[in-house]
């Protein structure tokens, strides 16, 4: 993939360049307390309960736990797409609580590229064409629009599928769909990445591609911070925090308020002879 990336740069394109993200700003995200609570007529349910950690500016960034824990809960908190119940989240220092939601969608178009398990590629579009429909959301990252094909070629050839630019969807692998979603996320040259189980719905093969892809990321000066239930992709983040019943339980250069212990593995074995 830097074979790659150092060849689309060498062109005279709007490309996403690790010299554009170094002119850019460096992101650090710090959560604070946070709560997401939800009401119902019966009762009020508390899915993410007094969070506080840190994001590493540049690092691959790791939430992991099992379903339920309240891990896509936090990343739809990190984008803007959900609000807290109370506490905050602080991007370079500056509180997203505060914005409208306007502020707030025009924020997420320049700062942060969002990757879903399930890609999320509009079906009558080619791969070129949902990248360009990024930029044509998220405001083409200063770019005149005459230079927007260029940046949106320039992104497929970093995911390393700008030769399928012209194909749909469906004549794609979900591998090939997932690298065009990673694209289509770089396209206004966010400096965060934010994908939720990106892997989760790709064979073995395309899912440690797809894996190692975001995590070269990193190398251009991205924040990449992604969300899975796999240990074994946990384990390869550089920071992570391990979620349980909306708690942090456990965490790893995140510098992280644990408020929940994990019950260890052998506490959870079945004793020889089985149940009794």
């Amino acid at each position: 993939m830097s074979r790659l990336f150092v060849e689309s740069t060498m062109h005279e394109t709007p490309s996403v360049s690790s010299t554009a993200v170094a002119q850019g700003t460096q992101a650090t995200v710090r959560v604070e307390h946070l709560y997401r609570v939800i009401e119902t007529h019966s009762e009020k349910k508390c899915i993410v309960d007094d969070v506080t950690f840190t994001i590493p500016a540049q690092s691959l960034f790791a939430i992991n736990g099992p379903s339920g824990s309240g891990k896509s809960t936090i990343l739809n908190l990190l984008t803007g797409i959900d609000r807290p119940t109370s506490g905050q989240i602080l991007f370079e220092g500056e509180p997203l609580r505060a914005k409208s939601e306007n502020a707030l969608a025009q924020w997420r178009g320049h700062h942060v590229g969002i990757v879903f398990q399930f890609f999320q590629l509009i079906p009558t579009l080619t791969a070129l064409e949902n990248v360009l429909l990024a930029l044509e959301l998220g405001g083409g990252d200063g770019l005149a629009r005459r230079q927007w094909r260029e940046r949106a070629y320039s992104c497929l050839e970093v995911v390393g599928i700008h030769d399928l630019a012209k194909r749909l969807p469906d004549q794609l692998s979900g591998g090939q769909q997932q690298r065009v979603a990673i694209a289509r996320a770089l396209a206004n040259n966010p400096p965060v990445i934010i994908a939720d189980e990106p892997t989760g719905n790709l064979d073995s093969h395309s899912a440690q591609q797809v894996f190692e892809l975001l995590a070269s990321l990193t190398q251009q000066g991205k924040t990449v911070i992604y969300v899975t239930h796999d240990p074994q992709l946990a384990a390869q983040a550089t920071a992570r925090i391990e979620l349980l019943d909306g708690h942090i339980a456990d965490h790893t250069n995140a510098d992280a308020i644990v408020t929940i212990e994990r019950v260890p593995t052998e506490a959870l074995r079945i004793p020889t002879g089985g149940l009794r």
